[in-house]
This record gives C-alpha cells, sequence and structure tokens, in this order.
C-alpha cells in the first residue's frame, strides 16, 4: 500500500508511524473529554495515559519481536515500531499492567476508567489498524480464485518496507479489523451515558472486540494455528476476552444490585 507517506532522499516519514499517532491523540481526547463528564482529575489523568501508552506499546513490541523473530535482522528492528510490527494483544496486557499500577497509586476509579478506555481503545485501534494496512503488517492469508471475497481482496506492492508478501490477493483482514474498530466505537460512545454501572461499556468492549478478532483470526495469514486445537494464540487471548466480559457483567450487575 503506502507504507511511505513522504520521502525525501534517505529522509521518510512512515505512514504507520502517522496513523499510530493520530490513534493515540484520537484516544487521547475521548479519554479527556469522558473524564471530565466524570468529574476526574485531569491532570492524573493525563498521567495514567502517557504512562499507559508507553507501557502498551512497550508491550506490543516486545510480543511482536517473539512472535516474529525471522524479522529481526538487526539491532534497529527490534525497536522499529514506525515501520509497522506492533502485536495488539502485547499492547493490551503491556498497557493494563501499566494502568492497574498507576489507578491504584493514584487512588482513581478503576471501573469508571475502564469504561473510558472502553471506548477510547477500539478509536485508536482503528487508526492502528489502517496503519497496518499502509505497512501491510497483520495481513491476511491467500484469497482461493473461487471465494466469493475475490474482488475484496487486496495485493501489497513488492516494498522492502511492506511486510506482506507482494503481489498476491490477501483477505482484507487489516481494513475489516479497522472497521470493526469504528463500529465498536460508536456503539459503546453512544451506550456510555445509558449504562447501568460502571464496568459495563468496558466488559462489552471485551465481548465485542474478541468476538471480531476471533472470527478474523481465521482468515489472518500472520499466526499459524496450534496443531493440537487447531487455534491460534490470538484466537485462544480473544475467548479469554469474551469469557472476561461475560463475568465482569454478570458481577457488577449482582454488586451493584
Amino acid at each position: 500500500m503506502f507504507p511511505e507517506l513522504i520521502k525525501i532522499g534517505d529522509f521518510s516519514i512512515h505512514t504507520y508511524g502517522v496513523l499510530v499517532a493520530l490513534g493515540i491523540l484520537s484516544a487521547y481526547f475521548i479519554s479527556i473529554y469522558l473524564a471530565k463528564k466524570e468529574n476526574l482529575p485531569i491532570n492524573k489523568i493525563e498521567n495514567l495515559f502517557i504512562f499507559t501508552t508507553i507501557g502498551g506499546i512497550i508491550g506490543a513490541r516486545i510480543a511482536y519481536v517473539l512472535e516474529h523473530p525471522q524479522q529481526m535482522k538487526s539491532i534497529i528492528d527490534y525497536i522499529a515500531v514506525w515501520k509497522g510490527g506492533i502485536d495488539w494483544f502485547g499492547a493490551f496486557i503491556g498497557g493494563a499492567l501499566t494502568a492497574i499500577f498507576l489507578i491504584k497509586r493514584y487512588k482513581l476509579n478503576f471501573w469508571k476508567l475502564s469504561d473510558i478506555a472502553g471506548v477510547a481503545i477500539p478509536l485508536g485501534h482503528f487508526f492502528g489498524r489502517i496503519g497496518c494496512t499502509c505497512a501491510g503488517c497483520c495481513y491476511g492469508k491467500p484469497v482461493p480464485d473461487d471465494s466469493i471475497f475475490k474482488e475484496l481482496a487486496i495485493k501489497f506492492p513488492d516494498n522492502p518496507d511492506t511486510v506482506a508478501p507482494p503481489n498476491i490477493p490477501l483477505y482484507p483482514t487489516q481494513p475489516a479489523e479497522a472497521l470493526g474498530n469504528l463500529v465498536i466505537f460508536g456503539l459503546l460512545f453512544f451506550l456510555y451515558k445509558y449504562k447501568k454501572f460502571d464496568g459495563q461499556v468496558f466488559s462489552i468492549y471485551l465481548i465485542l472486540y474478541g468476538i471480531v478478532r476471533f472470527l478474523l483470526e481465521f482468515w489472518r495469514g500472520v499466526t499459524p494455528p496450534i496443531d493440537f486445537i487447531g487455534l491460534t494464540w490470538n484466537q485462544i487471548v480473544a475467548i479469554l476476552l469474551i469469557i472476561s466480559g461475560i463475568i465482569v457483567n454478570v458481577y457488577k450487575l449482582k454488586a451493584d444490585n
């Protein structure tokens, strides 16, 4: 697609990095907007957002490097997140651990903040997946010639900065996930003011994104399935997200009634 947004000589600005930055900014502004509505201390929320984002990026890159060691050909490759190559579940785990630590330290309301995250995360993730489309990472499997999805297939150019195999019709998993995240964001942003208890929005996010990711994994060409169960480790995590969302919903309904 368009791995480089601007290139002047040896200097280049990668599209992926720009879109990830847009995703972070959009998540920041929606987080602050909702935090003000909840009368939360904005200075603490800003610090929480910054450090959670850093923790998420570190977790995302560590997970990607562990999953794709064959792509690491130099020291720079291990940290070159601006070229693409971050693992979403690694980001989720790294960000969550950082957030939990800081929420306890700042003595903030965990469930109110989780609901804010449930709205902000899919919006930021939407931009990130558009960035994946441009960089060619997180690409789909080859589309068979007789598939009904043939017309929706995307081909990536033969570019050293593009991770996906070139000139092969692939399932459009990146834009499909971007669209799924945008729909989740719109739904949860609308439902936010109608939530029945703190934590409900986040629990619905876990369920909806878990379903989207579980289904998309069948068409993704990046992570091979585990031999003895036929599912990828991402699908296992997605199932855990769905179960966690259901447990939170049931627990909070009983606790608040």
